[in-house]
């Protein structure tokens, strides 16, 4: 049973890290030049498998189901809890509202292709909303089984992307130099929020126990799958298209149509829509789980059939009501998303390890590295929010 958990956690974090952000890497890392983007994706992965066991070794000495509010609480104090509550409620409320706003016109395109239908996209987005909150209110272990499913669908769907353009990749491509090595500031946050997972982590030690040799197992297998996918994709479309092809794409939408272009295959466009329906889907169901058992744990809501419904509630209403009324509103906090992701996947976690680790030594699971390794993680976070930043202030080009 253990491991038929721990299996179907590593997929929660792999599908929750795995979203249609994916798709923007190839134009996040445009100009970058192969190797310089391997570099940049390696190195968040790191960070981010680096503060996922850092969390783990916070988890150990707290109970079985508390989550960053409960954590920031014993470590960090009132204070620490109100810039975890308010870090975690600001994206993942802006993240829900924008699955809900996308997915939501997404589904109801192939609703009205499918079934011949003319239904609003606000329709779409509601029918989203319910079917997702209905999945997670039933529990983790429902989460675990549709993801499995979903997520095994989109390895079947890349795998056959990889099928179709690998005749196209050509290697003299991966070999260019940088176009602009200034270029890289402004894929950093880019690059960094594609492998945020950290939210769903208080739900996975919930479901899977506090047997931290297992829960390593999940956190740093979960997180290497993507680094996996990631670097094929950068193979593929940094190999079919030259660097100033790629920064010559316009967008996302751009980009896609060049490479079906260049494959000569209409499938690749269907290929993609698809895997980005998926992507969303997976990404999704991660983040409302985290989200959901964020508020159970800070409301102190039973887990009884009741107590879950008003979690649920708590949980999809806000951002439902943001998508359908003022989804303007959610685009501008999209904006900060690498800073709010930065508070809580580095800077919370390496606080409160360093906070713990003051206190009398405890045996138990302890995260290599020392104090070095606290100290290169937020310096590596205030990079991310100094690109970001910069970004926001119009000094460099945002894409992605």
């Amino acid at each position: 049973m253990l491991k038929n958990k721990t299996i179907g956690s590593m997929l929660i974090v792999a599908g929750t890290t795995i979203g249609a952000g994916m798709l923007a890497l190839p134009i996040a890392s445009a100009g970058l030049g192969f190797n310089t983007a391997m570099v940049l994706i390696v190195g968040c992965w790191l960070l981010m498998t680096y503060t996922a066991l850092l969390m783990l070794e916070l988890h150990q000495y707290a109970p079985r189901d508390a989550t960053l509010n409960t954590l920031a609480k014993l470590w960090l104090g009132k204070r620490g809890q109100y810039v975890a509550n308010f870090s975690m409620i600001f994206l993942f409320y802006a993240l829900c509202a924008a699955y809900i706003a996308g997915g939501g016109a997404q589904l109801q395109e192939r609703i009205n292709t499918g079934f011949n239908l003319s239904i609003a996209p606000q329709l779409g987005s509601v029918i989203l909303a319910v079917l997702i909150a209905a999945v997670v209110t039933l529990g983790t272990s429902k989460v675990d089984k549709l993801n499995r499913v979903l997520f095994s669908i989109k390895i079947v769907v890349l795998a056959s992307l990889f099928y179709m353009l690998t005749p196209y990749v050509h290697g003299q491509h991966l070999l260019e130099m940088p176009v602009e090595q200034g270029l890289i500031l402004s894929a950093i946050p880019v690059v960094f929020t594609s492998f945020g997972f950290h939210g769903s982590i208080p739900s996975i030690v919930k479901y899977v126990g506090l047997d931290i040799k297992t829960l390593r197992k999940v956190m740093i297998a979960g997180a290497s799958l993507p680094l996996v996918i990631y670097i094929f994709w950068q193979v593929l479309s940094q190999g079919i298209m030259s660097q100033d092809q790629l920064l010559q794409s316009e967008g996302l939408t751009g980009f896609v149509a060049s490479v079906a272009n260049i494959a000569n295959n209409a499938n690749v466009s269907t290929a993609v829509k698809l895997f980005a329906d998926l992507a969303l889907a997976t990404s999704f169901l991660g983040v409302s789980l985290g989200l959901f058992d964020f508020f159970a744990d800070t409301f102190k809501k039973a887990d009884t059939g009741a107590d879950r419904i008003k979690t649920a509630f708590i949980t999809f209403i806000p951002p439902l009501g943001f998508a359908l009324f003022y989804p303007q509103g959610f685009i501008m906090a999209l904006g900060y998303a690498a800073i709010a992701l930065v508070i809580l996947a580095v800077f919370l976690p390496v606080s409160m390890v360093y906070k713990q680790r003051q206190g009398v030594e405890k045996s138990g699971y302890k995260v290599r590295s020392g104090n070095i390794g606290l100290a290169i993680a937020a310096l590596c976070g205030i990079s991310i929010i100094s690109a970001q930043c910069l970004q926001m202030a119009g000094l460099i080009p945002a894409i992605g």
